[in-house]
């Protein structure tokens, strides 16, 4: 893993994921969108703890998948990103999709944010997942740490 990223979990277990390729993922997703990867925290969380967050900071009060803190400069990304394991689950029981590729699709998720794309306003939903697909495929393409 790199020293530029930094993973770690909140009242759940860490994932199994193969973080080195991870980390070479994301980097040629922040790539193929003009950028490059600086400092990034990924926290996995609880329901529990993505609510208090969500409250804390934006003011929201319901649970969400993720919450992405910008702190890009530039081409260079950087931010925290807060993922709901309970969340991840659930949305992928609720569209039939596997847990590892909803998690897959949730953390390259807050990267697009951090590199400007949105998916709040009209249309920016389908433009989102649009490079969500893009993003996994790329992933499916890099090789595990172990070279296979």
């Amino acid at each position: 893993m790199s020293d530029k990223m930094l993973w770690e979990c909140r009242n759940v277990e860490m994932p199994s994921l193969d973080y080195d390729r991870l980390e070479r993922w994301i980097a040629e997703v922040a790539k193929s969108h003009g950028r490059i990867v600086g400092p990034i925290g990924y926290l996995f969380c609880d329901d529990a703890h993505i609510l208090e967050v969500n409250q804390e900071f934006l003011r929201h009060d319901y649970y969400t998948d993720i919450i992405t803190f910008d702190n890009s400069r530039g081409r260079l990304i950087s931010g925290d990103i807060v993922l709901s394991l309970d969340t991840v689950a659930s949305n992928a029981e609720l569209v039939g999709a596997a847990y590892d590729r909803e998690l897959l699709r949730v953390i390259i998720h807050g990267i697009l944010h951090l590199c400007g794309i949105n998916d709040k306003g009209p249309g920016e939903r389908e433009i989102m997942e649009s490079h969500e697909d893009e993003a996994l495929s790329l992933y499916d393409i890099i090789q595990t740490s172990d070279g296979f």
